[in-house]
């Protein structure tokens, strides 16, 4: 587990940052077309707080939440406990505490972004889904300014053509979304920016927005397990190794 210092050190600043993204629901409508949800049992991995259950508390079968932090893990069994047929429960990526072939959307948002490493994870996750259920990872596209620009900036060994490198070669496919992050006051678009990137490059960012809003493109990566036989894990342990780099 790599420990999220944004949402772990400032989650209602979060929140407010999680109000902002997508202020048009692109990646919704993404998220219906490639892996429905509808009548559907789902898995939020690293659901944080659990600002993303309710979207499919309202169409899903059922919902749940994992969460590792237990601060997160808390303000998200509140949320849960309103919502229908949804429950949270404390795991990891690469230890989901579910049953194997349980499910037929996992979600993880911003959770997977740096590819290589995530190995395990992508393997937990195919092990829970059902055939023909689908894994769907949303992270951020560091190739669209201006938010792209400053995440490269900020993280110079970040490569994301070896990211989309590892998806591909993992059996994903990859769709671009481009969204809008809007928000209602400047104070708070500024402290967003200054629990995302480091002092130096959250003082460009600030000064680069002119008003309260701005671009930030993600890649919605999607893998469905197939209907037939399977081959074993290992593919996907030696791809992880063979693309795996150093800090992240």
């Amino acid at each position: 587990m790599i420990a999220s210092p944004n949402i772990w050190n400032w989650p209602d600043l979060y929140e407010a940052e999680n109000r902002a993204q997508d202020v048009t629901g692109e990646i919704a409508r993404v998220l219906r077309s490639l892996a429905p949800f509808t009548d559907r049992d789902v898995v939020d991995v690293g659901c944080g707080a659990g600002f993303h259950l309710p979207m499919f508390a309202a169409d899903a079968r059922s919902v749940i939440g994992v969460e590792p932090h237990p601060p997160l893990l808390e303000r998200a069994a509140a949320l849960a406990s309103g919502l229908p047929r949804t429950r949270v429960t404390g795991g990891t990526a690469e230890s989901l505490p579910l049953d194997a072939a349980s499910v037929d959307v996992v979600h993880a948002r911003t959770a997977y972004f740096f590819g290589p490493g995530c190995g395990p994870g992508i393997t937990e996750a195919m092990r829970v889904l059902r055939p023909g259920g689908v894994l769907v990872v949303v992270d951020l596209d560091a190739t669209v300014a201006p938010y792209g620009e400053w995440m490269r900036r900020d993280l110079p060994r970040y490569d994301p053509a070896a990211v989309e490198r590892f998806f591909d070669a993992q059996g994903f496919d990859t769709t671009r979304v481009v969204t809008r992050w809007a928000f209602h006051d400047r104070r708070t678009l500024d402290a967003v920016l200054g629990i995302e990137f480091s002092p130096r490059v959250a003082a460009a960012a600030v000064r680069a927005v002119t008003g309260l809003s701005f671009d930030v493109g993600y890649r919605v990566h999607t893998r469905r397990r197939p209907t037939g036989v399977e081959l074993g894990s290992g593919i996907e342990k030696r791809l992880d190794r063979s693309s795996r780099y150093g800090d992240r």
